[in-house]
Parts: C-alpha cells; structure tokens; sequence
C-alpha cells in the first residue's frame, strides 16, 4: 500500500461521513476505510479512473468536481502548486465551514509546503509524520465562490508561420507559464508534416495541434492525453485562435494504443512524468508501436532528450530513424513508413 494511504489509515478516527479522495494513489485505501466513511474519487488521470472503475468504485474524471455530496475531502497532494490551488478553491466553495479538509503527501513531493496553502481557508493542524509523508488538518472558516475554470488558465503566445498563437494552459499541464524548450526546437520542423489525420501524443495545452491546425486547415488532429486539465487546455487554445472546431477531436487516452487508425502522422513531445515520478512506458510504447497506427506512407515525428534511446526503439520499429535536429539537449526524430525501393 501507498505509505500516503497508511498514514490516511492511521488518522481514520478524524473521517466521517461522505469523503471525497482527490488524486488517490491506486492501491487498496478503499478497501480498509472504516465502514462509518463513504468514499468517493475524483481523478484527472485517465489511467486512474480505470483503476477506480476496476475496484467497483464511486469515481469520477474531469477536471471538475463530482455531482455527489461530500462532507469532508482527502486532498493527496499534486506536484503543480497551482494545481493544489485550484482544487483547494472548488472543495472550500462546496464545503459548509468548518468542514474538514485533510492535505496528505510526501516529505519529498513538497507536503510542508503545500500545507501553508491551506492556510488563508482556515485552522490548520498537522495530525501525523510517517513514512516519509505528512498529514495535515484544515477546518474551514470561510466559503469562496468557484471561478470558472477559464479564469485559471495561464496565457502566452507562440509566433507560427501563419501569425501568432495564443495559448491557453490549466494549472497542472505541462509547461504551464511558458513554451518549453523541446517544443520550441520541434515548431519549425512541423511545416514538414504531411496533412491529413494528424495525432498528437501528450497534446498538454495543445501547442502542437493548433500549430498544425493553423499551419493547414484541412488538417484533422487528435489531441491525446492522460491529463483532463491537458484535453481542457488544448480545447480552449482552439478557441481562444478561433480555430475550425472539427479540426480537433479531443480524446483521454491511457497511451498510444488508444489512438485512432490509419493516422498520416503522429507528432509528439512524449511524456515522461507519472506526478513526481519519472516514467518513461508511455514514450516508450509510443516508439515501439506507433507504426500500427499509421498509414503505409505515416510519419512520426518526436522531440526528446538528448540522452534518451528513443531512435533505437524507433530504428527497431520502423527500421530506420532520422536525426532532424540537435539542439539545446534536445533531438527532433523522424521516421516513415514507407518502404524504401
């Protein structure tokens, strides 16, 4: 069990009623809560919800808070500060005062931190120390009013050959404040793509798609993502640019597997974080299996770090892998396909 979960176990005394558990860890915390505490789950992850689904729990996905009545709240913490906000704001705005929120997370995710974002909601008190996590205590003495989610979407623009973009991130997403540096070096590659039906694999703010989307209007791009807060994200760049809105189908997908058929590209700056933790299987899977996903003329086109052996696993794949770039730690890989005469 997730030791965020044994600590949760070990405080139980303070849990009644209707519990919502936002960001649970997947393990057995379900099974061992007492039966006076009705839990429910909201989650963002995609992945998460399945595992909820399996367990025959209550869950609910999106990056809104669930219909169902709720006493008291679980909060284990995100690793976006702006995250913990904006899910701190929806939970006070539901809640009576004097409700209980509970913050439980790692010493190394940042726990100590995240609990002085409790404080302008009310009494905080930390309840327990162990296993390397913490768990604090708020009781809430006010109410807010939720803002629309549009309102905590950060702004910046990427300039395109086609005129500037204005992108539109959620707390969470990836490269929140700013373009990061792996897209920024795939950009200019991405006038190369050949159009037509067009994935992009970990769409975060959706960067990528409206380039593309702007770049050619008749190209149709599939913006994949674990993330709720990532899908949200790309739509509302779509809007924001006035983009054709059947350009984009947006879809939650655990990874690459759940992408469409007979795609003419699939473009993406993969991930490779799991909260704080690195994992790389949805990059990975990415390079190892795309090709049955493409066309017999499909392309994929990645950026990754300099250090990873993405253009092996695609040179396995596909037989070979082109180097397009090399720059700032970063590698723009290409590869097809097409069978070479």
């Amino acid at each position: 069990m997730d030791p965020r979960s044994e600590v949760v176990l070990r405080q139980q005394e303070f849990l009644s009623g209707s519990v919502l558990l936002v960001n649970a860890p997947c393990d057995e915390l379900n099974t061992q809560l007492i039966g006076t505490v009705e839990p429910h789950f909201w989650t963002w992850n995609f992945n998460e919800l399945q595992y909820f689904q399996n367990q025959q729990s209550d869950v609910h996905f999106g990056t809104d808070l669930p219909d169902v009545a709720f006493d008291q709240a679980i909060v284990f913490v995100p690793k976006s500060k702006e995250l913990l906000n904006y899910v701190l704001h929806q939970l006070v705005s539901r809640l009576a005062v004097g409700a209980s929120i509970f913050l439980v997370g790692e010493k190394k995710g940042g726990v100590e931190r995240a609990s002085k974002q409790l404080q302008p909601f009310g009494k905080t008190l930390k309840l327990d120390s162990a296993r390397h996590c913490q768990m604090w205590q708020l009781i809430t003495e006010k109410t807010v009013t939720a803002k629309p989610l549009a309102d905590w979407a950060q702004l910046y623009t990427v300039p395109t050959p086609k005129g500037e973009l204005q992108i539109c991130a959620l707390p969470g997403v990836f490269s929140q404040n700013r373009l990061d540096v792996g897209t920024a070096v795939l950009l200019p590659h991405l006038s190369q793509v050949t159009s037509g039906k067009i994935a992009d694999f970990g769409c975060g703010a959706g960067v990528i798609s409206a380039y593309l989307a702007k770049l050619n209007p008749k190209n149709r791009i599939f913006a994949l993502d674990v993330d709720a807060f990532a899908l949200a994200s790309t739509k509302m760049t779509f809007e924001k640019n006035n983009l054709l809105p059947e350009q984009l189908e947006i879809k939650a997908v655990h990874g690459i597997e759940d992408a469409p058929l007979f795609l003419h590209a699939i473009v993406s700056n993969p991930p490779f974080h799991q909260g704080i933790h690195t994992d790389y299987n949805a990059s990975e899977n990415l390079c190892k299996t795309s090709r049955r996903h493409l066309k017999s003329d499909g392309e994929l086109w990645i950026v990754a770090n300099r250090f990873l052996n993405y253009p092996l696993l695609i040179e396995q794949s596909f037989g070979q892998c082109t180097t397009k770039a090399d720059q700032q730690g970063f590698k723009v890989l290409f590869s097809s396909t097409q069978k070479k005469s």
